[in-house]
């Protein structure tokens, strides 16, 4: 075992703040414990052990601009027992380990090759040894770094995988030696999760994985040069959180997976271009579909003993979701052989429609009062969980009429004309019934649900007025109408932290339509009978990224550049600075917060708050308003994916 001084001269390496030809920094750090090696450059930074082959902390920069975030990996036992040599370029670093016991002549069990953007890890098998794992520890707390891949029968991913780090960048990994399969694991107890990379075995004697950084993000005019749009490119694969135990794609890596979130997944990976050759983003999404179909559960689902009934957002998620497969390609032999699930969906959204008006209903009424005191015995009707949308929910309304014309694209593909026909029918009759059914005419906007008893329950909700518009539900002057009473109540209630994202409701939800009712305040009620106290507490108003992209959009489809890029400019700053993640003092997130700040989420991170960035897309003009997303008049619309491509960092 060297000690770190001499394993530095022995290397033939510069001292402190010494450069290698500029674009490579592989210096001794004052800081860096002892027995290890320091590696940094524009794209990584690494800290090696000299004792063992174990990287102890990695950061990256997938745009190459030395701009490296926080360490991703948890600190791991202290190994021993190998000896480790080192030379040096200067284009990069090698670093060789082997068992202290081993002769000379015994290859490394590990090398690792460093350069500007590349790790090479190559392990030779020996008669002498079993070559240990490489594994990557991660540290949830410090960065919600996720793995995204493909399982096998087995439960183990399938090489080649993507390591994404938000707020960082990506790192494809690639073998010479696919068969030999990946463990993949998370704990939300722990906020951990673990990439283990095998060693070379006697079947595979000589193992090579390659780990390229980069970023991926979709190529559209006007970005590489605009430092403002940084964090999108670093950013844009954030809404992907792949949970190993679960095999879906969920809130985050360690946590639940929602039903009613899979469309903003699926829209996302529709625009993001290979994640590397073989592995795409939509084929994850398939993947999470498959587990649905095949049986499988996820929160917003009645076999989740607080959703009575199917939440009113999760059929229209999961046909959006398999809608955006079909049109990425590559899906159509996987519609064939799910056509009859997935169209079990759409047949048992539209049965909800039980008074035949051409809304989609849920089981439970959405009255006021309806709500216990204490913690939630049901939930409500969608994704907004803790306030009492019920019965006719504006929201999901939105996304079934979206969710029937996908479901008439995907019949015309399977040759169903009839049924294509019945599925537009079906849209056109519920936007038919939209708008007078939740239009508020006391306060100019659209309510958020219409509840059994017929009363409109409107608190401002932006992010519904914002889909409806969105998606062609209300006409332009009436949409203008309604962009201008809710901009005009957001100055009149002075809020204008849009850093945070923004508040999903202007004013304070009613106690009485509260459904956590623990009167504590924390999830937006509390004690007070004007329920001041819950409100900005998490749902009730709090700031957030998520839904975001809902007002976004409504106000560039609406030519309000100026108002939309305010918005959006303030929370690209807060991407870049990670600020949707992590957690405050008291242990709460910022996944939402109040307007002064403070954070009132528990997810840590939720990948709701990045689905905003496809906004991005709209603002440079190059969204497809295809059918089915923008919803058109006919299936003639076009319906091909934005062109993407990934770049990958080099100084």
């Amino acid at each position: 075992m060297l000690e770190r001084r001499d394993f530095l001269k022995a290397a033939g390496l510069f001292t402190a703040g010494s450069l290698i030809p500029q674009r490579l920094i592989f210096a001794e750090d004052s800081v860096s414990p002892k027995d290890t090696a320091p590696f940094t450059s524009r794209s990584i930074k690494m800290l090696l052990s000299t004792t063992a082959p174990e990287v102890l902390s990695f950061s990256l920069d997938g745009l190459g601009m030395g701009r490296h975030g926080a360490n991703i990996l948890a600190p791991g036992p202290a190994e021993g027992g190998y000896r480790a040599s080192a030379s040096a370029s200067h284009t990069g670093l090698r670093m060789e380990y082997r068992l202290s016991a081993a002769n000379a002549n015994t290859p490394p069990c590990w090398t690792f090759e460093l350069s500007q953007d590349q790790i090479t890890l190559t392990s030779d098998w020996s008669a002498e040894f079993q070559p240990p794992a490489m594994v990557f520890d991660f540290s949830l707390d410090q960065a919600h770094s996720t793995v995204l891949g493909v399982f096998g029968k087995e439960g183990l991913l399938k090489a080649p995988v993507l390591m994404h780090v938000p707020g960082q960048g990506s790192v494809r990994i690639t073998t010479n030696a696919p068969d030999l399969e990946l463990t993949y694991v998370s704990s939300r107890s722990a906020q951990t999760a673990s990439l283990s990379l095998p060693g070379a075995t006697e079947a595979f004697r000589h193992v090579v994985y390659v780990l390229d950084v980069m970023a991926i993000y979709p190529q559209v005019s006007g970005i590489s040069n605009d430092p403002r749009l940084d964090a999108f490119r670093r950013n844009w694969l954030d809404v992907l959180q792949l949970n190993p135990s679960l095999h879906a794609l969920a809130n985050n890596t360690a946590s639940d997976s929602c039903a009613f979130c899979y469309y903003e997944y699926a829209d996302l990976a529709l625009h993001t271009p290979p994640l590397a050759q073989g592995l795409t983003a939509l084929a994850i999404v398939r993947q999470t579909l498959d587990r649905i179909l095949n049986g499988g559960f996820a929160y917003g689902m009645s076999a989740i003993p607080d959703h009575p009934a199917i939440a009113s957002d999760t059929y229209p998620s999961l046909l959006i979701a398999a809608a955006d497969c079909v049109r990425g390609g590559d899906s159509d032999a996987w519609l064939s052989a799910n056509y009859k699930g997935i169209r079990g969906w759409a047949d048992a959204m539209l049965a909800t429609d039980t008074n035949g008006n051409g809304l989609i209903k849920y089981a439970v009424s959405g009255n006021s009062g309806i709500w216990s005191d204490g913690d939630p015995k049901f939930r409500p009707s969608n994704w907004w969980d803790t306030i009492g949308f019920g019965y006719e929910d504006a929201y999901a309304n939105a996304l079934a009429y979206r969710a029937l014309k996908d479901m008439a694209m995907m019949a015309s593909v399977v040759k169903s004309d009839g049924e294509a026909m019945g599925y537009l029918a079906a849209a056109a009759k519920l936007r038919t019934a939209y708008y007078n059914a939740f239009y508020n005419p006391a306060t100019g906007v659209l309510a958020g649900w219409r509840s059994a008893d017929g009363k409109l329950h409107d608190y401002y909700f932006l992010w519904v007025n914002g889909i409806a518009i969105h998606y062609g539900l209300v006409p332009r002057p009436q949409a203008n109408a309604i962009m201008d009473k809710l901009t005009a109540k957001m100055k009149e209630v002075g809020y204008d932290q849009f850093h945070m994202g923004l508040p999903g409701n202007l004013v304070s939800v009613a106690r009485e339509d509260c459904v956590d009712r623990r009167g504590n305040g924390r999830f937006g009620c509390g004690a007070r009978p004007d329920n001041a106290d819950g409100f900005q507490n998490y749902e009730n108003g709090g700031a957030t990224g998520s839904f975001t992209f809902f007002t976004l959009a409504a106000l560039y489809d609406l030519g309000r550049k100026d108002e939309a890029d305010e918005i959006l400019f303030a929370m690209l700053d807060e991407y870049g600075r990670c600020g949707f993640s992590g957690r405050g003092a008291h242990g709460m997130s910022n996944d939402w917060r109040r307007w002064d700040g403070t954070p009132m989420g528990y997810e840590g991170y939720l990948t709701d708050n990045y689905y905003a960035l496809l906004a991005v897309l709209l603002r440079q003009a190059e969204m497809p308003w295809h059918d089915g997303y923008r919803p058109a008049e006919s299936l003639s619309a076009s319906m091909e994916p934005l062109r993407v491509h990934s770049v990958r960092s080099r100084a």
